[in-house]
């Protein structure tokens, strides 16, 4: 497994068990008690040092959930962003940024909640058998949209966009290319890291410097 000096201790884990132990879960198994660094946004473990209160269900060597305490504590908020931002210099594109609005929101005040999500599709291709997303999604019973104008592969090659990124960027919501040029590079270098580990896409991450040029042309 390939390793750099960008990855912190939670990255490290996380590639880890996603390289060697995900896939090995067939039967239904909950993962428990997450170390805080693969957790940002979850509340420390009342009980176990350096844990939080989450855990993710695998189904079929697949996620099929990940539940957690929502961590409601401003100051221990801050401090996870902080360390975040300090990855986010080392070069990990999966880092998170500060949201100094979320922050504010939590220091108003934010009872103890619970959330888990469950990834429906992946639900219903377990529960019928499925081996291809596409035979459980509703896309032939979903109303047509309007075309939404795009800006083309090679309009956005001329900014520099190589042609496998064009698709990522759609996915994240940008389908112009001034849709970009109010973007931070940092915060649109995560956003497209977001839609790789989303889709498992096995392709070459941009740098915060190449993405500063495309916002930097995109601006012209």
């Amino acid at each position: 497994m390939d390793v750099d000096e960008t990855m912190g201790k939670g990255k490290l884990i996380d590639e880890l068990f996603g390289e060697f132990c995900e896939g090995t879960f067939i039967q239904p198994t909950f993962i428990t008690d997450y170390p805080v660094e693969m957790s940002p946004l979850t509340k420390m473990h009342r009980s176990k040092p350096g844990l939080t209160e989450r855990f993710e269900l695998m189904v079929n060597g697949k996620e099929l959930a990940n539940a957690y305490s929502e961590l409601n504590d401003p100051i221990d908020q801050e401090e996870r962003f902080i360390e975040q931002m300090k990855l986010a210099d080392k070069g990990d594109d999966e880092a998170m940024i500060i949201d100094h609005d979320f922050l504010r929101a939590l220091q108003y005040g934010m009872p103890p909640t619970f959330g888990i999500g469950i990834g429906i599709d992946r639900l219903v291709m377990l529960l019928t058998g499925k081996f291809a997303i596409g035979e459980v999604m509703l896309f032939p019973q979903m109303k047509p949209e309007k075309k939404i104008p795009q800006s083309s592969v090679a309009e956005w090659a001329e900014i520099g966009v190589p042609e496998d990124i064009v698709p990522v960027l759609r996915k994240a919501g940008f389908n112009l290319i001034t849709n970009i040029k109010d973007e931070k590079p940092q915060g649109l270098q995560q956003k497209i890291g977001e839609i790789f580990k989303k889709y498992k896409l096995e392709l070459q991450k941009p740098s915060v410097d190449e993405v500063a040029v495309w916002i930097e042309k995109a601006q012209a």
